[in-house]
């Protein structure tokens, strides 16, 4: 199997094993939200609130003020995506470009079936697991939920799976617009930033890790889908066209 087609399968296979790996072993969960938790302030703070917390990196106003940008990068991209989406619809004859148009539909429906629809609207909503700083073992009131277990105490807005990390997965799909003589350039830097936006969610306490990989590979799930409808429906419209004549 080639092709968007393959991807498909090849990464919902890896997302749904990951997923089966991260429920069966949620110490891994545990164990590197630890690593970014100070036990010791949470302790001797008086805790009057329902969550005392303490993940030092989550106070960091540079990092937070870096986390608010990755945070609009995908509304940013879109808006590029559609304004060249419209450029291109202009145009007629020789200067349309039909895979410009096609490539621009296909990220702008991953965009919004994948981080948008499924992730915030549906997983973040029925998933039910509360996020590391929500967590007893973290200064919160809540029972920890294993990564795919749908039965914690979380009612909205929950931390399986992170939308930001899925943001920033659709972010970095987009590296299969450029033409291939500029991906080995851009692909490097790109990717290093789409991976610090979900790294630093799980280093201030908003998700766990399981979370932040899962949400970053399903954008790149739903891309693969959503090209391979494309290359269907085309494949498609192609063999009736040649049966006609």
């Amino acid at each position: 199997m080639t092709g968007a087609k393959g991807w498909f399968l090849i990464l919902s296979t890896l997302w749904f094993c990951l997923l089966a790996l991260f429920h069966a072993f949620p110490q891994i969960d545990v164990e590197i939200a630890k690593a970014f938790f100070d036990p010791s302030s949470c302790i001797a703070a008086n805790k009057t609130a329902d969550i005392c917390s303490f993940f030092p990196l989550a106070n960091d106003s540079g990092l937070q003020g870096v986390r608010r940008v990755f945070f609009y990068m995908p509304a940013f991209f879109a808006v590029v995506l559609i304004i060249v989406l419209v450029r291109n619809l202009q145009h007629h004859g020789a200067t349309y470009c039909v895979d410009t148009t096609r490539r621009c539909w296909i990220a702008l429906i991953a965009l919004i079936s994948g981080p948008y629809i499924l992730v915030n609207l549906i997983l973040k909503s029925i998933s039910g697991r509360p996020r590391p700083y929500e967590t007893d073992m973290f200064g919160g009131q809540r029972l920890f939920s294993a990564a795919g277990s749908f039965d914690g105490s979380c009612y909205t807005n929950c931390s399986f799976v992170s939308g930001e990390a899925a943001g920033a997965g659709w972010v970095a799909c987009l590296i299969f617009m450029l033409p291939a003589r500029y991906r080995a350039v851009v692909a490097p830097p790109l990717l290093a930033i789409t991976l610090a936006s979900p790294a630093l969610r799980v280093s201030f306490g908003g998700h766990y890790f399981s979370d932040a990989l899962l949400g970053f590979l399903l954008s790149a799930v739903v891309y693969a889908g959503v090209t391979a409808y494309f290359e269907m429906t085309q494949n498609e419209k192609k063999r009736i066209h040649s049966t006609a004549l």
